[in-house]
């Protein structure tokens, strides 16, 4: 353990291009998958707490049943629709980083749905709902409430950003764990592990460590953010 540490130290500290490379892939992967799973959850999830239609709680209930949706079974999916047999098989990105962008994308979505549901109906519950009373549709209130409560939102985004990165089923069916294609952290550490090459596993499991580990401080600097912003506004 500790040789597999110090060497493991040394390829970080020595910017290794293969380790540089497989972190830049999985950063890029996962921020794209985050950024398109932002436009479309957070639409699904502004949408949903304000509409109201025969079946609106069984959708709901569906988004919240999703975000339990084990990564392997999205990975499956994906692979289906995109496989040479499926209806997407036209589309050729199957083993590419496309296909990992669309199964990390379908991965967040449920999620960053059903928390921005959430935020909205709160921040509507407190007072937001007069934006309604004074003739704003009720889809526009819901996205100024979003805007408004941008700290809830971007905890939302970095939630879903940490699964992103995070996630090795999916990526690893769709992606096929090609070597300096698709190769990403997390598949890289399962199959450098079963290899017995455990110095670039290791080094690369820190790298992940640090990259959640600064999610985390971010979402917890966000409020100290966001009340100097408003006192330098006031």
């Amino acid at each position: 353990m500790a040789e597999s540490l110090v060497l493991a130290l040394q390829l970080i500290a020595q910017a290794d291009a293969q380790l540089l490379g497989i972190a830049a892939l999985s950063l890029r992967v996962s921020l794209t998958a985050c950024l398109l799973g932002a436009v479309l959850g957070m639409g699904l999830g502004a949408w949903l707490a304000v509409a109201r239609f025969p079946g609106h709680q069984a959708l709901v209930w569906a988004v919240n049943t999703l975000l339990a949706m084990p990564s392997v079974v999205v990975g499956l999916l994906v692979y289906l629709l995109l496989s040479r047999s499926g209806p997407l098989g036209s589309w050729g990105i199957l083993f590419t980083p496309s296909a990992m962008v669309v199964a990390q994308t379908i991965l967040v979505i449920p999620l960053i749905a059903a928390l921005s549901r959430r935020v909205v109906a709160d921040a509507l519950a407190g007072g937001g709902d007069q934006l309604i009373a004074l003739g704003a549709r009720p889809l526009v209130a819901a996205v100024l409430m979003l805007v408004h409560e941008r700290l809830a939102a971007m905890t939302v985004l970095l939630t879903a950003f940490g699964r992103a990165i995070a996630e090795v089923g999916a990526v690893m069916i769709v992606g096929g764990n090609i070597a300096g294609v698709t190769r990403v952290m997390t598949t890289t550490i399962a199959l450098e592990t079963s290899k017995g090459d455990l110095p670039l596993a290791v080094a690369l499991g820190l790298v992940l460590i640090g990259v959640v580990g600064l999610i985390h401080s971010g979402v917890a600097l966000l409020p100290v953010r966001d009340k100097a912003m408003r006192e330098a506004m006031a």
